[in-house]
């Protein structure tokens, strides 16, 4: 279950709905959405919230537990 605590998962299913919408034809997405999304995540990995330093794997990998 680690890999749902796993940030860069969320960000990654988040960033799906909104395609996975307009597929279906819902135009939910404003016309600058991606320099919204990019300044987003941009904050979000300068506060070290989606790329988490304290980390031993790269990646979506998850790190082992100690017993």
């Amino acid at each position: 279950m680690n890999r749902w605590k796993n940030y860069g998962l969320w960000a990654a299913i988040f960033a799906f709905i909104p395609m996975l919408l307009e597929a279906f034809g819902l135009d939910v997405l404003p016309t600058n959405y991606e320099e919204l999304w990019k300044a987003l995540l941009s904050i979000l990995v300068i506060a070290g919230i989606i790329n988490n330093p304290t980390t031993e794997n790269k990646g979506f990998a998850d790190d082992k537990k100690g017993n």
